[in-house]
């Protein structure tokens, strides 16, 4: 699902592509929503048929711990699933999950450089998810593996997982009409 400029045919009229699409999937975040479907279904399970005999105050505080529990875990897991990034003439957007919730669109006057990092762990960020660190930026990171980061005017950086990140720096770079190979050093 990748457009990018290098792929014209030879000898062919047609135009160059104005827009820049990519993704990166966590299948292990199935595992984890189904964590939390289990959490909410334990809870409901209590609600409906408990023989719970120690009064009604604890079976209420389980009902809702796990209820609550499991629609964290489930909502919180299912919001980064997958990624989504468009880059098209005026903007870098990213979506995350089947909601597009978190959403992040950054104009390309604002970016100031591109780089290609080849692994961004989940680890280097503190986890999974959009995340924000003083010393690095923020990032969605969805997965291990090649990163396209952002350089902003203001100093920042973003940085998003996903696949085929090298041809979204390239065009990006094309589209700011920057040069240069960098490779973000220590990412």
């Amino acid at each position: 699902m990748t457009d990018h400029p290098g792929n014209r045919w030879h000898g062919s009229s047609q135009a160059a592509s104005t827009v820049w699409t990519g993704r990166a999937t966590n299948r292990f975040q199935w595992l984890l929503a189904a964590v939390g479907a289990a959490c909410l279904a334990l809870g409901i399970e209590l609600a409906v048929d408990s023989a719970w005999s120690g009064g009604f105050a604890p079976l209420l505080m389980s009902v809702i711990g796990c209820v609550a529990a499991g629609l964290l875990i489930l909502f919180g897991t299912l919001a980064f699933v997958h990624v989504a990034v468009k880059v098209d003439g005026d903007a870098l957007e990213v979506r995350c999950g089947h909601a597009g919730l978190p959403r992040r669109r950054i104009l390309l006057t604002h970016v100031v450089g591109a780089d290609f990092a080849p692994t961004v762990t989940p680890r280097q960020w503190g986890g999974w998810g959009y995340r924000w660190r003083p010393d690095q930026g923020t990032a969605v990171v969805v997965r291990r593996g090649e990163a396209l980061v952002l350089r902003l005017g203001d100093g920042r950086t973003f940085t998003v997982t996903v696949d085929d990140a090298e041809a979204a720096v390239r065009f990006i770079r094309d589209r700011l009409h920057l040069t240069g190979a960098g490779k973000t050093p220590g990412r």
